[in-house]
């Protein structure tokens, strides 16, 4: 069975026993909620370091939106069964009282800059500094490590990146492929708030996608990428854009122009049914 451990001091422990006997620690951390997209990452961990740990935490920091906050539901017992058979040697799911013990007074934050300001950072004012304050605290008491993050976050997995090496965090970050229903839409544990109308209306992110990816790829200009993502998700009535758009996918920065063959990343976000959803796409741009 998956050890579940609740101290940080005993995770501590735990993973410096581990590396002392030899192994690679491989971490992936979330929030619960643990679907396939979560599933990939653990399997990916245990295949390339040996050993698979996971982390389970609601971070109240990274909410903006109190409500959000207070409507994000994980049933730990169903987690820890998903965990147990993807392989995963141990589990960190520590209390509020554990990580943040003068929650809900101000906590340390760490802001990066820029690459966390925009977009998702732009939209959610805080969000990105609350991710990075969890993320460096459990870097830290795992210690050195290979970690591995979903690419549908993908601003996340960019400000992570940027995280890592600016604060010289022993730890290799490990971008994975986005898991994907039959029919496009990026697996997330959002999903689950949606009616089942909603959850037809999601379908309308990755339509979006393959719109700028095809634009691109018939020379189109970067903003012509832009435009057409944004003319699919004006068709659809129950999603309420927040923003499209095409960055350097090293940098994360935005682009003018992109010459031909140079890859970017395609970005979309907005609202479903008040559950606010995200997604992206890697693109090529194709002969002018």
């Amino acid at each position: 069975m998956t050890e579940v451990i609740t101290s940080l001091p005993r995770w501590r422990e735990r993973t410096a026993t581990l590396r002392a006997s030899g192994a690679t620690i491989g971490l992936t951390m979330t929030m619960g909620a643990l679907h396939a997209g979560h599933v990939s990452l653990f399997e990916r961990a245990r295949a390339e370091c040996g050993v698979s740990l996971a982390t389970i935490f609601v971070n109240p920091l990274q909410f903006n939106d109190p409500e959000d906050f207070v409507a994000y539901r994980m049933d730990l017992t169903d987690d820890l069964d998903v965990a147990h058979r993807a392989g995963v040697t141990a589990v960190l799911a520590p209390s509020t009282a554990a990580m943040w013990p003068r929650w809900p007074a101000p906590s340390t934050t760490i802001r990066v800059g820029e690459i966390a300001e925009t977009l998702e950072g732009a939209d959610r004012a805080g969000h990105f500094d609350g991710v990075c304050a969890v993320v460096a605290k459990l870097l830290v008491l795992t210690g050195p490590c290979v970690t591995y993050f979903g690419e549908k976050d993908f601003q996340q997995l960019c400000v992570v990146r940027r995280l890592v090496a600016d604060l010289a965090l022993d730890a290799e970050v490990v971008g994975c492929p986005i898991v994907r229903e039959d029919d496009g839409v990026a697996l997330s544990s959002r999903n689950a708030r949606l009616s089942a109308a909603g959850r037809r209306t999601a379908r309308v992110l990755h339509r979006a996608l393959d719109a700028g990816r095809d634009a691109l790829a018939r020379g189109g200009t970067v903003q012509g990428a832009t435009a057409a993502m944004r003319s699919v998700a004006s068709e659809e009535p129950g999603f309420q854009l927040a923003y499209a758009a095409t960055v350097d996918p090293a940098t994360f920065g935005a682009l003018a122009e992109a010459a031909p063959g140079e890859p970017v990343r395609l970005l979309i976000s907005g609202m479903v049914e008040g559950v606010r959803l995200l997604d992206n796409l890697e693109a090529v741009a194709g002969r002018a």
